[in-house]
């Protein structure tokens, strides 16, 4: 495993390079490729994500209505790579059970939770009036 900075040895910033950008867009790929590779729920996540557009288009919702969709579902990715990340992080740190690890592993579990909770009820108060 190699660890990246943007620190030179001597603590100095280094030079912006175009390279090192698009490089770094390469390592965010490949964590979205680890999330769907290896997180379970973050499929499912996809998989509601993939319904919500397809209703979004069958329904041609507004403009507004597909800001509010498009939050939902980034802000739900964001907080599952997140949480992914402490928890993969928690268990370098301690592999063995720990009180203080499952109570920093819980916690980030449920900011998916609220996250997901609620794009749930923005998804029902877009699409419910129009289904009925």
């Amino acid at each position: 495993m190699m660890y990246r900075n943007n620190q030179s040895g001597n603590g100095q910033s280094e030079k912006f390079s175009l390279r090192k950008r698009i490089a770094s867009f390469r390592y965010a790929f490949n964590g979205l490729k680890i999330l769907m590779r290896e997180e379970h729920n973050a499929r499912i996540h996809l998989f509601a994500a993939c319904c919500v557009l397809i209703a979004g288009a069958v329904f041609k919702i507004s403009t507004s209505e597909w800001i509010a969709v498009v939050l939902c579902i980034g802000s739900v990715f964001a907080l599952e790579l997140v949480n992914s990340a402490i928890e993969n992080i928690a268990n370098f740190i301690s592999p063995e059970r720990n009180k203080t690890i499952k109570k920093v592993k819980d916690l980030a579990a449920g900011a998916v939770l609220v996250a997901a909770i609620a794009s749930a009820i923005i998804g029902l108060i877009i699409f419910l009036p129009k289904v009925f």
